[in-house]
């Protein structure tokens, strides 16, 4: 039944939507048979290796950009990305497909789905400042957009079924958003690939002897080279990917068109892969014996995991973090400075939380105020469209950033101690993106803002003096405790109760600090943590994670609030008629 037809300055949006099944996304719907628990001896000899090891810069800390949600709004972005090359950087019509079973049917709108797979296909970053008034741009391109919600079967929440063309040819895509703006194309036109975006790629449709001749010159000449072949049920036709960490040449790509349609793909993650990638670990227990052996600090050990896992060199690394640590510090201080934005829930309220605590109006606790502070102007960055960093995620992009730098300034840190405090809280990272995920719509709030304060928690045990034991210990608190939190967002806008909860994850992780620093015991190791972690998330049921079914979103003041922000009006109006 069609439900809506949207018309906005010449550009149309119709949504077309089917009967839901009852099927929903139950926890065994998101299967993960391949992945060992990381308690697992010996994890990192047994592991399954179809996919690339956790980059701290690509899985953790990033990506730099703008939008209410990353899951969403970047990695929508980056999947339009790649569609946009797949065309040969021309859309001129898409037809987007949604299951209402999925995640995406309620908040495609609200949380910059359409923002960041619209702006992708029109080739903006995840950081530009057209992205704000994407739909004008839509309108000065010609880009033509249906929505449709149809069940089809989807076996991950956020699933992308695309339909897209332009005036010489047509493609069907499908592609997941993997949670905190990393994903993973699944289908071309029928063909089973897996593209995420770490490596240059060239794409060839044509008959099978011919791209096997060529996939077997491209193996003998460039051995950093990765060739796969796809096939597809009733069809002759052939699918080759080429993978390689460099440009491809010139000549590589007119052999290929010879052999071939043949696509140009580029890379659109910070950390790009290798052929054959060795880090020094991928569990807690190992990266301690790590540190044990080169008589490391934790963050040191990060240091070097990322270096080698990027292929670069160990200050290459530190100058990223530098880089971001900067973006970090930018948007505490936009946020301070105080934000304007029509279209969000909640005011500017950072800056009365500074004015009552600079004249004594708070209860005192300077460190704790501070890092309220930070989070709270971070986090009002983000709901106005400006740039931050998604730390794990853009949901959760204030909790971790905002505790740990907070407390760099309220001890008088260095920059260089905040890197390696950042650095810290990548390598946490890295483990619970290796082993559980960073993705609400699997595994709820924890997931997002629980992730970030296990982080943020072993960060500020580091600060504090903490020796490696303890920065474990601080993280492995931290996410014990953070275990079981929903994600249910009003109105789909990431605003609340995502603050408050970003505000308790940074306060958590504060909390944890110290009692790893006095010796509190964790008990149970980070590893078997961090599996308990993922299986607790996927056992949440699926109303309160991420879908806007349940939990505060379908309260009546949520749902009004949702009313008025479809009516155009922002958050001078909502609290205006929101009564207490």
């Amino acid at each position: 039944t069609k439900m809506a037809l949207r018309a906005v300055k010449g550009w149309s949006l119709n949504i077309i939507a089917a009967r839901s099944s009852a099927r929903l996304f139950s926890s065994s719907s998101i299967k993960r048979e391949d992945i060992l628990p990381a308690s697992t001896e010996n994890y990192e000899e047994k592991r399954i290796k179809a996919c690339s090891p956790p980059s701290i810069f690509n899985d953790v800390l990033g990506p730099v950009m703008r939008g209410p949600s990353s899951s969403h709004g970047a990695a929508a972005l980056r999947i339009g990305r790649v569609c946009r090359d797949l065309l040969d950087g021309q859309i001129d019509h898409a037809i987007i497909e949604y299951d209402p079973d999925g995640s995406l049917v309620t908040t495609h709108k609200g949380q910059g789905s359409d923002m960041g797979l619209f702006g992708g296909y029109m080739g903006f970053d995840a950081d530009d400042d057209r992205l704000k008034d994407y739909e004008s741009h839509m309108e000065d391109t010609g880009l033509t957009v249906d929505i449709r919600y149809l069940s089809y079967g989807a076996e991950h929440p956020n699933n992308y079924k695309m339909h897209m063309k332009n005036a010489d040819e047509e493609l069907t895509v499908q592609a997941i958003s993997t949670g905190g703006g990393m994903f993973e194309v699944q289908e071309i036109d029928g063909f089973q690939v897996s593209i995420n975006g770490d490596f240059h790629e060239l794409v060839v449709f044509g008959d099978g002897k011919g791209l096997q001749a060529f996939a077997s010159s491209v193996a003998e000449l460039n051995d950093n080279m990765i060739t796969q072949i796809a096939s597809k049920r009733g069809s002759e036709e052939k699918l080759l990917i080429v993978k390689s960490p460099v440009p491809f040449s010139r000549e590589m790509i007119q052999n290929a068109k010879e052999h071939g349609n043949a696509k140009v793909i580029a890379p659109v993650l910070p950390t790009l892969s290798t052929r054959n990638i060795d880090v020094p670990f991928l569990t807690a227990k190992r990266l301690k014996e790590y540190c044990e052996a080169n008589g490391l600090k934790i963050w040191e050990a990060a240091r070097n995991y990322e270096a080698a896992r990027g292929g670069t060199t160990e200050q290459e690394a530190v100058d990223k973090m530098y880089t971001l640590m900067h973006v970090l510090r930018g948007a505490v201080a936009e946020g301070r400075a105080g934000t304007e934005y029509e279209d969000r829930i909640l005011p500017c309220q950072s800056r009365n939380f500074e004015i009552e605590m600079n004249r004594g109006g708070l209860i005192p606790g300077d460190t704790i105020n501070q890092i309220i502070l930070y989070v709270s102007a971070i986090m009002e960055v983000k709901s106005s469209m400006g740039v931050i960093v998604a730390a794990p995620t853009a949901g959760s992009c204030g909790a971790m950033p905002g505790a740990v730098l907070a407390v760099c300034d309220v001890m008088g840190k260095s920059d260089q101690e905040a890197v390696e405090a950042l650095f810290v809280a990548g390598i946490v990272g890295a483990l619970i993106s290796e082993h559980a995920t960073f993705a609400a719509e699997v595994a709820g709030c924890m997931a997002e803002c629980g992730a970030g304060s296990g982080m943020a928690a072993g960060a500020i045990a580091h600060l504090g003096g903490g020796d490696n034991d303890q920065v474990l210990g601080a993280a492995t608190l931290a996410l014990q405790s953070s275990m079981g939190m929903t994600c249910d967002p009003i109105a789909n806008r990431v605003e609340a109760p995502c603050l408050g909860k970003n505000i308790i994850a940074a306060s958590n992780a504060f909390s944890c600090a110290n009692m790893a620093l006095a010796r509190y015991q964790h008990l149970v190791p980070l590893d078997e943590g961090l599996d308990a972690f993922y299986a607790v998330g996927r056992s949440l049921p699926v109303e309160v994670r991420c879908t806007g079914k349940g939990g505060l979103a379908m309260t009546p003041t949520a749902l009004r609030i949702e009313r008025e922000l479809e009516k155009g009006k922002g958050c001078a109006h909502i609290m205006h008629k929101i009564a207490c």
